[in-house]
């Protein structure tokens, strides 16, 4: 897979006109953009997306539905619509996205991995059945849906139980209480 180019950003998150590598952006630790996008149905089930296997960062561990690079030049809602077709085979239209935030991660890794990122994050309605989802195998392993129930009770022992990021608590938490406004 190509290296692809990647804005950096300032510690506050304003461009700065200036892009590299992917990879210098991890090895440098430059501040960077990431779309996020949680998807959700009316029951309270949500998608979650594992980790593939050969990711560098936290393999095999469930997260966010669908995440991704802003790259170069692309807005952040042409990021997150690119990266649900590329990961998930789902096409959506900007107005099935509801920006919920932006949330700072910064993180360094054992693997020497810096990763100053802020997930620009939305929510969306999952309007198909699980089944009809093709998963790209470089970034996703597998998906599945867990009621907001069992979502908190596997982030309550998230430290002990290697399900989710346990560094993402704290996100995971905002991210139930905006899809738990949303739903009946």
């Amino acid at each position: 897979m190509q290296d692809e180019q990647i804005d950096i950003v300032s510690k506050t998150g304003e461009a700065t006109g200036k892009s590299v590598a992917k990879s210098i952006i991890h090895q440098k630790g430059y501040y960077h953009n990431t779309a996020h996008i949680w998807f959700y149905t009316p029951k309270g089930e949500i998608l979650l997306a594992q980790r593939a296997a050969s990711k560098v960062i936290c393999p095999l561990l469930w997260d966010v539905s669908v995440a991704g690079h802003v790259d170069a030049g692309e807005t952040i809602e042409q990021a997150a619509i690119r990266e649900i077709q590329e990961e998930i085979g789902l096409s959506i239209s900007k107005k099935g996205l509801q920006k919920i935030g932006v949330f700072k991660c910064f993180q360094t890794y054992e693997n020497g991995i810096i990763d100053n990122e802020f997930h620009h994050t939305f929510l969306a309605g999952l309007n198909v059945n699980i089944s009809a989802l093709k998963f790209q195998k470089e970034e996703v392993e597998g998906l599945k849906l867990v009621h907001i129930t069992e979502f908190n009770e596997l982030l309550k022992h998230s430290k002990s139980n290697n399900h989710f990021v346990a560094s993402n608590k704290a996100y995971y938490t905002k991210i139930i209480a905006e899809i738990l406004k949303r739903i009946p």
